[in-house]
């Protein structure tokens, strides 16, 4: 089974910014496979939506690194992990841009890059971005369009409703062909049709020490996107799946450990990564952690 780890992106983390590729380097070497990249962008003091379901805004998000920046540092530092982002959103970013930075990233990495999309859940980021949240859903997918546009063609041109690159020469590809695989979130009928139609693979999450591990919250909505990959005529064994385990602040190492063994036997994951930022507040606190994850679930 693969094994990842976020990045020292978000909460106190964020502030040892300069130990960023240290920390991916050093993860490689105790056997990391993948390491991962989120996207905030505020943190609103009266939010109208909260986090997951709540009405508040988790402290860890008053302190954030650019995903970018970290994913470029991620893949100049390490040799044979994945760079991955879960979740990039998408409708935030112009295709053209979106598809320069990742290039650049997949280039930079030798082909290690797992970009994954969504399209958020603040109206006050969306603000922020200067993009109108009801139209998140057409541009996220507009940008998909756009981003295979850019990603095959030369020379690439894509008109849409909210999006255009008008043509233009693109000679600078990705390092993997056609293009790099496209993951996406979201657990909304919606989301996982859109993942059946046109993703590489599903985005689910997990969240240690809030419960124990359901199997069925994995198993249903994948069981779900396949049938709708086969009634769009794709062969649905073909679309996999990255956990995000996301301990709840206080989670234990066995909890942790437990969910990725059990998400790997009673859910077929064969890829996981754990988010770190609601379990240490250093980069060698949270590689010491990153070992013991790992020796607990290889043995």
């Amino acid at each position: 089974m693969k094994i990842g780890f976020t990045l020292p992106q978000m909460g106190p983390l964020a502030h040892e910014a300069g130990e960023v590729a240290r920390f991916a380097r050093e993860a490689e070497r105790l056997g990391a496979d993948s390491l991962w990249v989120g996207d905030r962008l505020l943190a609103p003091i009266e939010p109208t939506v909260g986090y997951a379901g709540s009405d508040t805004i988790p402290e860890a998000f008053h302190s954030i690194l650019d995903p970018f920046a970290l994913l470029a540092v991620a893949a100049a530092a390490t040799e044979t992990a994945h760079i991955g982002t879960n979740v990039l959103n998408a409708p935030w970013y112009a295709p053209a841009v979106l598809a320069r930075s990742l290039t650049t990233i997949d280039l930079i990495s030798d082909g290690r890059l797992l970009p994954g999309f969504g399209t958020g859940w603040s109206p006050e980021e969306y603000r922020a971005a200067g993009i109108p949240m009801e139209q998140r859903g057409e541009r996220l997918d507009e940008c998909l369009d756009a981003l295979e546009e850019m990603w095959s063609a030369g020379p690439a041109q894509y008109e849409g409703r909210y999006w255009k690159v008008p043509a233009t020469h693109v000679d600078v590809k990705p390092a993997q062909r056609p293009r790099p695989p496209v993951y996406l979130a979201g657990f909304a009928p919606a989301a996982l049709r859109r993942v059946a139609r046109r993703a590489d693979g599903w985005l689910p999450v997990c969240a240690p020490g809030a419960g124990g591990f359901d199997p069925g919250s994995i198993n249903g909505p994948m069981a779900t996107v396949r049938d709708f990959a086969e009634e769009l005529g794709r062969d649905p064994v073909a679309i996999g799946l990255v956990l995000r385990v996301y301990p709840v602040a206080g989670a234990s190492v066995d909890q942790i450990v437990q969910a990725i063994t059990r998400a790997a036997d009673e859910a077929g994951v064969d890829h996981a990564f754990v988010e770190m930022m609601n379990l240490a507040r250093t980069v060698d606190e949270s590689l010491d952690m990153a070992g013991e994850i790992l020796t607990a679930v290889r043995g």
